[in-house]
């Protein structure tokens, strides 16, 4: 016996009507016949006694209807709370970030605690190489991320920003001191990778296999945090590639960050689960999405 049966013997029950009470079902009267029907075969008897001109409940009607009523009014309301704490933005919030909390995580985080009071949000680092374990786990409720991300148990957001490429260097290598460096260059220079469980789309967005004119780019060392590819840099064992707040984040006297011109621009998102969408999570990403467009 379902809920819905249930619903349409309550409804059509004060009604006593059987338009009325489709009106309110947002069902047609032969679809709430049906379901009255099926509701009665499962019972075994009439529930109603139905003319062209009358409709009422019969005897064992009006007892189902006393006996049902105190369960499916307490049952209605606990959907009704249910239904209500699901619109609510409440309790803390897990926001996962990658090694660097850029100007767009900050701005959105301190956007979304002063519209949404009610609701505390906890930053939680997550390893440039293993980007959606901890999403997938529960640890995270939401994730800043580089889009796009092709992993079907996931969902994201609309970009939140696109920036230029730079290139970290030691300030020993011979194109430290160039204003620029074209993508084809990076042909000649083995760039730093990822190594960890990241799939392999999410470590070639950090480290392309290829320019693009199709060019094999040498590999380089394996990292799994931002902190080691920069040292790995710094002793001149490659480049890694960085978008330019993060690159603007980490300036040190041991690297040099050199724009690259010719590369797709790099686009920031979120990132969650799609079993794990809740109401909060919703209006963490709307925030993120307004906090963009007021500040694009």
């Amino acid at each position: 016996m379902e809920f819905r049966e249930l619903e349409t013997f309550v409804v059509v029950s004060e009604e006593l009507h059987f338009a009325r009470a489709a009106e309110r079902l947002f069902l047609s009267p032969g679809r709430v016949s049906q379901i009255v029907r099926s509701l009665e075969q499962s019972i075994g008897a009439r529930l109603f006694d139905r003319t062209s001109r009358q409709v009422r409940l019969t005897p064992l009607g009006e007892r189902f209807l006393t006996d049902l009523r105190p369960a499916y009014d307490g049952l209605n309301e606990a959907v009704g709370r249910a239904r209500s704490a699901a619109k609510c933005v409440y309790g803390l919030l897990r926001v996962g970030f990658l090694g660097t909390p850029s100007e767009v995580v900050t701005r959105t985080v301190a956007a979304f605690e002063k519209g949404y009071p009610e609701c505390a949000v906890e930053m939680v680092e997550i390893p440039l190489s293993d980007p959606f374990t901890k999403v997938r786990a529960g640890l995270v409720d939401v994730a800043f991320t580089l889009l796009p991300v092709d992993e079907p148990d996931l969902q994201t957001g609309d970009p939140l920003n696109r920036e230029g490429m730079k290139l970290a260097l030691s300030p020993r290598h011979p194109l430290a001191r160039r204003a620029a460096i074209e993508a084809e260059e990076l042909a000649g220079i083995p760039l730093v990778g990822l190594e960890g469980p990241a799939p392999r789309r999410w470590k070639t967005l950090i480290a392309p296999e290829a320019t693009p004119d199709g060019t094999p780019i040498p590999v380089g060392c394996r990292v799994a945090t931002t902190q080691e590819g920069l040292t790995q840099v710094a002793l001149s064992r490659g480049g890694m590639l960085f978008c330019t707040p993060t690159a603007a984040y980490h300036g040190r006297d041991d690297v040099v960050f050199v724009p690259v011109t010719g590369l797709p621009a790099s686009e920031l998102g979120l990132v969650w689960s799609r079993s794990g969408m809740t109401a909060t999570v919703r209006a963490f990403n709307e925030t993120a999405v307004q906090n963009a467009e007021n500040w694009s």
